[in-house]
C-alpha cells in the first residue's frame, strides 16, 4: 500500500513535510553513539542522522527522487524485506511509517534481524482523541485503528523498550496529521492536506464535508468555543510516540 499511495501523494511531499528540530532533538538522541543506521520506510529522508553512516530503504520512487542532495545511501525496498544480513547496522529508526506497512510484524522483525537498536516514532491512534478526527473527520480514526498497531501491540512484539510521550510544538514544521493542532486554518489548505495519508485515503465527497464543517465552524466562532484554549498552549501531547528498545 504504502508505495501504490506515495507514488501518489509524493509528488511534492517535501513542502510541507520536514523534519521539525525538536522532534529531531528526541530521535536522534534516541539513536545515541550509533555508528551505523537503517533507516526503514524513509520517505524522503527527513530525522536522518548525518554525522554517521546511513542506509535509507523506501519502496517509493516519488519519494525516493526527492531526496536530492542528501547524501545517505538509498536502497528501493520493502520493511518486509531488507536486503541486509544480520546484524548490519547499531540501530534501526523508523519514522511514520509502520502505519504504511503491508505486515508491521514482519517489517519490525526484520528490522531487528539487521539492526541492533530500534527507534520507531509512531502515532497510537487508541491512546486519546484529537478534536480534528474526533469532530470533523471520524473517518480517519476508523482508517487508522485498521492499519496502524496500537503502541502496547509494538512493545510486545519489540520486547523490552522505553516508551515517550512526544509532545507536539505549537509551531511544528513537519505537516503530520496533528501537526496543526493550534493552527486550525491550516488544514483548510488543500496543499497542507495533500502531505497527510489519512486525508488521500478518504474518499473526496468526505474530505469536501469535514472541510466544509471546519471552515463553517471558524468563521462562526464554534471551533474558537469549543477549543480555542488550545491557542495559548505551547506543545500538545497528541499521541506521537518514541518507542527505543534497550
Amino acid at each position: 500500500m504504502a508505495q501504490h499511495l506515495y507514488d501518489q501523494i509524493g509528488h511534492q511531499y517535501t513542502s510541507t513535510r520536514r523534519a521539525d528540530p525538536r522532534i529531531a532533538g528526541a530521535i536522534l538522541g534516541a539513536l545515541g553513539d550509533a555508528d551505523s543506521v537503517v533507516n526503514v520506510g524513509a520517505g524522503a529522508g527527513a530525522y536522518e542522522p548525518v554525522d554517521r553512516l546511513l542506509v535509507a530503504v523506501e519502496p517509493s520512487w516519488k519519494m525516493i527522487e526527492q531526496r536530492l542532495g542528501k547524501a545517505s545511501l538509498i536502497v528501493q525496498a520493502s520493511a518486509e524485506a531488507l536486503p541486509f544480513p544480520v546484524g548490519t547496522f547499531d540501530a534501526g529508526m523508523a519514522v511514520l511509517t509502520l502505519h504504511h506497512w503491508a505486515d508491521w510484524r514482519r517489517g519490525l522483525a526484520e528490522m531487528k534481524r539487521v539492526a541492533g537498536r530500534l527507534v520507531i516514532f509512531m502515532i497510537d491512534p487508541r491512546a486519546g482523541t484529537f478534536w480534528l478526527t474526533r469532530s470533523y473527520f471520524p473517518e480517519i480514526v476508523e482508517l487508522d485503528r485498521g492499519r496502524c498497531p496500537s503502541v502496547g501491540e509494538v512493545v510486545d512484539h519489540l520486547g523490552d523498550c522505553d516508551v515517550h510521550h512526544v509532545a507536539i510544538p505549537h509551531d511544528c514544521v513537519d505537516g503530520f496529521l496533528a501537526a496543526f493542532w493550534r493552527r486550525p486554518e491550516a488544514y483548510l489548505d488543500s496543499r497542507v492536506r495533500a502531505g497527510m495519508s489519512g486525508f488521500a485515503l478518504l474518499d473526496q465527497d468526505v474530505v469536501d464535508r469535514g472541510v466544509a464543517r471546519l471552515r463553517s465552524d471558524l468563521e462562526s466562532g464554534a471551533w474558537d468555543r469549543r477549543f480555542g484554549h488550545l491557542r495559548s498552549l505551547d506543545a500538545l501531547d497528541v499521541c506521537y510516540r518514541l518507542l527505543v528498545t534497550n
